[in-house]
């Protein structure tokens, strides 16, 4: 059995392996002058492996596609993850949040360790760039790369999306893929920064922690969560962003904004008793000055323009009306979303080739023969926190196993 596996990012490199390991012949294609280049990047250079959890705690991390995803994180979810590297020599660790670092905090031990384990199975690794598939009738026969065709009986596409094209992620999977005769979900950016009309130089380096942002699209409530966010030049980012930047997939045809509760653990009452003290504390200071206890600075004349209380008010002369356009305002502070960042400036990918034209038991096309798809080249993507690395090690793993083992059809 002949496997060519197109990428050799993480999904590529688990399918290699995976398909060597079964007794498959397998030659890698990998463009870069290194394997795993994308995995250097991921959680800030320290490689966020996956999230310590459950499979259906992924797959609630799954925003597009998740119940395509059932039969390969079944066959290997977060624990089968953590397994395979720790018994390949790299001690794993549990952060906040579930999140899963090597204890060394260096991302080229986990490319290391995936690296030495493919070339130990027996993976040949080409650092050439594939040009086209080559298929003969209905099924795959090969690839051609190098001015050359290398035969294959399977061919296993793992190329990424097109965020971070620096790494080698440029869409060449979606090309093939269309060769094939796949369908291809338009690809933008997700787990990327959003944009503000105007964006927020006012408040820019300004991070919050501990709020709770909501996202509405055309007025209507699609996600909430808490966490931490980050005011920029252009609009917004940090982890809460990104993830709520997910849900934000109809630009050009629907409005968005968001909602930040700036004191999400006060309800409104409490609150308002906390703006009572505060108030008679700064009774005889001008309103801009008597909000230094509950805001930090930056936010101060953004909170009070947005309450449409004059900034040099009397504290002692604010009515009960004004105040609670005051606590309106710390509860559902309003940030207009116009777009989102450069899907290059993206953590991933949403969109990609059609779930519903791969079999979701074997990865395998639906379309051609001998084809397999795994890892972000699909239009499959999560949250923040190891899940999309997770989409990538399930997928490359059944794909892998898959194409090693399936009987000609």
């Amino acid at each position: 059995m002949n496997i060519v596996v197109i990428g050799g990012g993480a999904a590529g490199l688990m399918a290699a392996g995976t398909a060597a390991e079964a007794g498959a012949h397998v030659t890698l294609l990998e463009k870069n002058e290194k394997v795993g280049r994308k995995l250097f990047i991921t959680g800030k250079g320290r490689c966020n492996v996956c999230n310590n959890c459950d499979t259906q705690q992924v797959l609630e991390n799954v925003p597009v596609n998740p119940r395509f995803l059932y039969s390969a994180l079944g066959g290997f979810g977060p624990a089968d993850v953590m397994a395979f590297f720790e018994a390949h020599g790299v001690p794993l660790k549990t952060e906040r949040g579930g999140r899963v670092f090597p204890v060394s905090d260096r991302a080229a031990d986990i490319i290391d360790a995936l690296f030495t384990w493919v070339k130990h199975a027996g993976v040949k690794i080409i650092h050439e760039a594939a040009a086209a598939l080559e298929l003969a009738d209905g099924r795959v026969a090969g690839v051609r790369a190098g001015g050359r065709l290398l035969p294959a009986d399977r061919v296993i596409v793992a190329t990424g999306g097109v965020s971070y094209p620096q790494t080698g992620s440029t869409g060449d999977g979606y090309r093939f893929a269309r060769q094939a005769g796949h369908t291809i979900v338009p690809p933008n950016g997700s787990l990327v920064p959003l944009v503000t009309p105007g964006g927020c130089a006012p408040l820019m380096g300004l991070s919050l922690r501990n709020v709770q942002v909501t996202v509405f699209e055309d007025n209507k409530k699609i996600w909430s969560d808490f966490g931490e966010m980050l005011f920029t030049h252009f609009g917004l980012s940090g982890p809460l962003i990104l993830s709520a930047s997910a849900h934000m997939r109809h630009f050009g045809s629907k409005g968005y904004h968001i909602e930040i509760d700036l004191k999400p653990a006060l309800d409104e009452k409490t609150l308002d008793k906390r703006l009572l003290s505060d108030f008679d504390k700064h009774k005889n200071s001008d309103f801009i000055n008597a909000l230094g206890d509950l805001l930090p600075r930056k936010l101060i004349p953004e909170v009070i323009h947005l309450s449409g209380i004059d900034p040099r008010a009397k504290v002692n002369g604010i009515t009960k009306a004004q105040r609670a356009d005051l606590l309106r305002t710390l509860k559902h502070f309003l940030v207009v979303v116009s777009g989102k960042r450069p899907v290059e400036e993206a953590i991933v990918t949403t969109g990609g080739v059609a779930v519903k034209e791969i079999s979701p038991r074997t990865m395998e096309s639906k379309k051609c023969a001998g084809l397999y798809f795994a890892g972000e080249v699909l239009d499959v993507d999560a949250y923040t926190g190891g899940f999309n690395l997770q989409i990538a090690w399930s997928t490359g793993r059944l794909a892998g196993r898959a194409a090693a083992q399936q009987e000609e059809g």
